[in-house]
């Protein structure tokens, strides 16, 4: 996950934690259904933690854990309870408690007396709330001591908070409570055989002492807005229908969580974008939100239009070493409520990534053949010419060809690719590589973004300009295949350091090299044997860094562990590449491993191999869930199914190898320019029913994305 360091990384948050995601908000508790402010738990609305400890007592004690589960990606249940006080082991009282996450909490609490007698009972729920910014709670410095009010009131609870001239406020409110000064108070006698229940929630208040966030309780039998959202949201996604079921439920896992975890640009609230993932990341990220997107396409082109026009109107303007901003250049993070200068940079925006902006121009590549209206489109042209002049004057800073990073300043991170933490990037030996450092797939897709913006150009009928930056990829792809090869390993660098020496880490950045046709012809099938090797390939998929290497650990972050969105590109270039049997492989590997997260696949997981531990290993502190993880079932799909669309030219091309033990597909409502779709893939011949006028089917493999001559050649709708 981009942001992250292993110097500042997250404690655990408990054993048999839930957490519960929607739009910026999210909340993490125990397995009871209890926060504790000892833990990285909590509520956080926009980046704040507006309730850090929320537990809930029965006749003074807490809740023995039964079963706690996510429901839908905002709502979860958690039962419990609570022990006799005359010793016998069961107890007749069962707590239940339905939770409900947007900008707040929504908690309704059901006791259940499954006894003849009645029950006296005492319910209480103890609230605090310290305001920590996200960076504080997640890297467990909390610095700031704020000056705390409250007042009960009926049934409400107000805290307010002060620190220096930042103002918080939360609002808790219980009807039918005894409000006193750390929370509500129910007192009550469940009948015999009988269940009592109330509501209960939190909201935010603005600066501290205005308005309290609305969260709408529905009635009885009604939606709420959280459920309207996520119908409105699945009317507009396609259906997808596939024999072996227990792929077609990790697909359906991924359509509900990419629903939870899209956000709106506060600025524009029609653009809605993608975070990055929970808990850590529920804000916009240049990498995450761009590949996510990208991955999506086929199932909501508008997230990846809204992703770019966000990322554009936030692009870098001047120079600014803090927060390392330059003219052009796509932004790394933005935080919404970020005070205490804990965040990268020490700015609520924060530009450290050198792979955002060649993905950037790759993806609105992509986005401008999906059929957007070309006003629109060249509208957006400046941003992406601005992305490009800031790779060729800002990322390739030495003139040498390659775009390198090193941070500016000593607040933002060490690492700047995908790969961010402060040892992701290292020697076989082990020994760290010093900046600048040129990555392998950074390449890869400055290449993709010169091609793009050369088919742009060609379409525009600026043949000048298009052969300009066709020339530019030629070069590139020429000096990459000389320079990062190693032909005595047979293999890609991963990076060449700022001494110019091929760092010789056998890594998976190679295979991302794939996706995107930089890789020579010759070179592939090296490539590909390496990837597949029992030292790369865990079982599980492809190992971030080879097993015989000096700093391989099967527990890291970036150095042996099994990332599903890096697998899922890189099965996207073995397909590209026609190795069809390995993309098999690993997209089966992957669809396996999620059997095992009831369907959800995490962030990453741990890179031993499937012979030792015969299901996946989980990263303790691995996101989930998480925008890649959630569109990698999407990708290795949309992969196998050979899918390319390209609306400006007027076609959908279709190539199917799925597996036999996939079985036969069927999508209904797919978004194709202004219409509907639906695909049938049987014994692997595909069908399409309902494109719209002018667009053509074909059955093959779709034109070359490295070839402009290929793509010239074929004559432009109307």
């Amino acid at each position: 996950m981009t942001g992250w360091n292993a110097d500042t990384a997250a404690g655990p948050v408990g054993a048999g934690s839930v957490t519960l995601v929607e739009g910026s908000s999210f909340c993490i508790s125990s397995a009871n259904g209890d926060m504790y402010p000892e833990f990285p738990q909590g509520l956080f609305v926009e980046d704040t933690r507006i309730l850090s400890r929320w537990n809930l007592t029965v006749n003074g004690a807490p809740l023995e854990a039964l079963a706690a589960k996510a429901r839908e990606p905002y709502r979860g249940i958690f039962v419990g309870r609570v022990a006799r006080s005359d010793a016998y082991a069961d107890s007749p009282l069962i707590i239940e408690r339905l939770r409900e996450v947007e900008a707040g909490v929504l908690e309704k609490i059901t006791v259940r007396n499954h006894s003849p007698n009645a029950v006296q009972c005492l319910v209480a729920l103890q609230v605090e709330a310290d305001f920590a910014d996200l960076f504080e709670v997640k890297e467990a410095r909390i610095q700031r001591r704020w000056d705390e009010s409250r007042e009960a009131k009926d049934d409400s609870l107000t805290i307010r908070a002060a620190w220096q001239d930042i103002r918080k406020g939360v609002l808790v409110t219980a009807e039918g409570a005894e409000m006193a000064a750390d929370g509500p108070l129910y007192r009550f006698s469940v009948p015999p055989n009988g269940e009592w229940s109330a509501t209960v929630s939190a909201v935010p208040l603005a600066d501290g002492s205005g308005t309290a966030a609305r969260f709408v309780r529905p009635e009885d039998g009604e939606l709420s807005p959280r459920d309207r959202r996520r119908e409105e949201w699945v009317s507009r996604i396609p259906v997808l229908r596939i024999s072996n079921r227990s792929i077609e439920r990790t697909l359906r896992r991924s359509y509900e969580d990419l629903g939870a975890l899209r956000i709106e640009d506060p600025d524009h609230p029609e653009r809605v974008v993608v975070a990055a993932g929970a808990p850590w990341f529920m804000a916009l990220f240049g990498r995450d939100s761009l590949w996510a997107s990208l991955m999506a396409l086929p199932v909501d082109p508008s997230l990846a239009f809204g992703t770019i026009q966000t990322l554009a109107d936030r692009q870098g303007s001047v120079v600014d070493e803090r927060s390392e901003e330059e003219p052009g250049k796509i932004l790394h993070e933005v935080r919404f409520d970020v005070s205490s200068g804990l965040a990268l940079g020490g700015k609520s925006t924060y530009f450290g990534s050198i792979d955002a902006t060649p993905l950037f121009v790759a993806l609105f590549g992509e986005v401008s053949r999906w059929g957007f209206a070309p006003e629109t489109i060249s509208s957006l042209l400046p941003h992406v010419d601005r992305a490009l002049d800031w790779i060729i004057n800002y990322g390739d800073k030495d003139g040498d060809g390659f775009v390198e990073y090193e941070r500016l300043n000593d607040r933002g991170l060490i690492n700047q690719g995908w790969k961010d933490s402060w040892d992701g990037i290292n020697f076989a030996d082990g020994t760290l590589a010093e900046p600048p450092i040129a990555l392998c797939e950074v390449q890869a897709y400055v290449y993709s973004a010169y091609l793009a913006r050369s088919w742009m150009a060609y379409d525009a009928g600026d043949l000048e300009l298009s052969a300009q930056y066709r020339d530019r990829a030629v070069r590139l792809k020429r000096q990459f295949n000389e320079q990062f090869w190693l032909p005595d390993r047979g293999y890609y660098a991963v990076a060449l350091d700022g001494r110019k020496r091929p760092v010789d880490a056998c890594t998976s950045n190679m295979g991302q090299c794939l996706m995107f046709g930089i890789v020579d012809a010759d070179k592939a099938p090296m490539v590909v044997e390496r990837l597949m090797s029992p030292e790369m390939f865990s079982g599980w998929g492809v190992r971030t860094l080879a097993s015989d290497m000096r700093a391989f650990n099967p527990a890291s972050y970036h150095n042996g562990s099994v990332w599903p969105h890096d697998n899922a590109i890189i099965a996207n270039g073995l397909v590209r590449y026609g190795f069809v049997e390995q993309a098999q492989r690993i997209s089966t590997a992957l669809f396996e491993a999620a059997e095992y997260s009831e369907g959800r696949l995490p962030e990453l997981f741990c890179g031993f191999s499937r012979e030792q531990f015969d299901e996946p290993v989980p990263y303790p502190t691995a996101c989930s869930p998480q925008a890649w993880a959630a569109t990698t079932p999407i990708q290795l799909v949309k992969n196998l199914m050979g899918y390319y669309a390209d609306v400006g030219r007027g076609g959908l091309w279709l190539d199917p190898v799925l597996p036999k033990s996939y079985g036969d597909l069927h999508i209904t409502n797919a978004p194709m320019a202004d219409g509907r779709i639906t695909i049938d893939i049987i014994d692997s011949i595909p069908t399409v029913q309902g494109l719209p006028d002018g667009m053509q089917f074909h059955h093959g493999i779709r034109p070359r994305a490295a070839d402009l001559a290929e793509r010239a050649r074929a004559p432009k709708k109307g």
